[in-house]
């Protein structure tokens, strides 16, 4: 297995690739194997240093997929990627089944946006496999997740969430710099929750785990600019991934590779310069 070097200050860009056909950004663009092995081969040329492949719709309200359906969706186009490029692939699934035969068809990453609550055989995976895991923060599940989501304090109990779950899988042996924290931008959360918790990333980024930003194009951009279509979204994706990096995040997970890399390639100059 390709081994993932996040400890590096440059930020890693993860470059999304929906083998779905309801996705809110995408959907049904890239349902097909040559469609998404296009634009995966696109989102490698505009500099995505990973590739997230998913084969089940997270936005609000979407329905589960079966677990063959799934499959049928990711493991061609993985084996596909695979046989042309060394990127590191992550896997997007909360089904270890699905997370075990992608790790084996090439894949390097786990992405679970139920943080391992929903297959209880995911954790002893992660566990035995040592691959990363990306673990999101969110209050419900996809389809009732924007259903009047409620808290006290977002950063701390998005905060108390993670401790808890480092402390789970360090009890397994997992070290720290394989566990990815994602506070899960829109996963439960309203636009002042989403902003909250981005103006406050540091306090993620010191539970000493590599910091993941997903937000790319996201609803609460849209209410904030105005703009009605998700790729109308590009350049405030890219403006929040440049601010993020002052606040030390190790990973961004877009739609638009190129836009992203060159905001961040001005940030980080401006955070390097004496």
């Amino acid at each position: 297995m390709t081994a993932i070097n996040m400890t590096t200050a440059r930020v890693r860009i993860i470059g999304i690739v929906n083998a779905t056909p309801d996705s809110f950004a995408d959907g049904g663009n890239f349902l097909t194997l040559d469609a998404a092995l296009t634009q995966a081969g696109r989102l490698i040329e505009e500099g995505a240093d990973i590739l997230d492949i998913g084969g089940e719709s997270t936005r609000p309200g979407a329905d589960p997929v079966p677990l063959d359906e799934e499959l049928r969706r990711v493991m061609p186009l993985i084996t596909a990627i695979r046989a042309k490029s060394a990127i590191p692939i992550s896997i997007d699934t909360y089904k270890a089944e699905t997370a075990q035969q992608a790790l084996a068809a090439g894949a390097n990453i786990i992405n679970d946006i139920t943080s391992l609550r929903y297959d209880p055989e995911m954790i002893g995976l992660v566990a035995h496999s040592g691959a990363p895991i990306i673990l999101t923060h969110m209050q419900g599940d996809p389809k009732t997740m924007q259903d009047k989501p409620t808290y006290e304090d977002v950063v701390r109990e998005v905060g108390d969430f993670f401790r808890e779950k480092i402390a789970t899988l360090a009890a397994l042996g997992v070290p720290k710099e394989k566990i990815i924290l994602d506070p899960g931008i829109g996963f439960g959360k309203t636009r002042n929750h989403n902003l909250s918790l981005l103006k406050h990333l540091d306090a993620f980024t010191s539970l000493g785990c590599p910091l993941l930003l997903a937000h790319s194009r996201k609803r609460f951009l849209g209410g904030l600019t105005g703009t009605t279509e998700p790729a109308e979204r590009d350049l405030p994706t890219a403006v929040v991934a440049a601010l993020a990096v002052a606040k030390g995040i190790s990973m961004v997970r877009v739609h638009n590779v190129a836009a992203t890399r060159q905001a961040l390639i001005v940030a980080e100059a401006i955070a390097a310069a004496k």
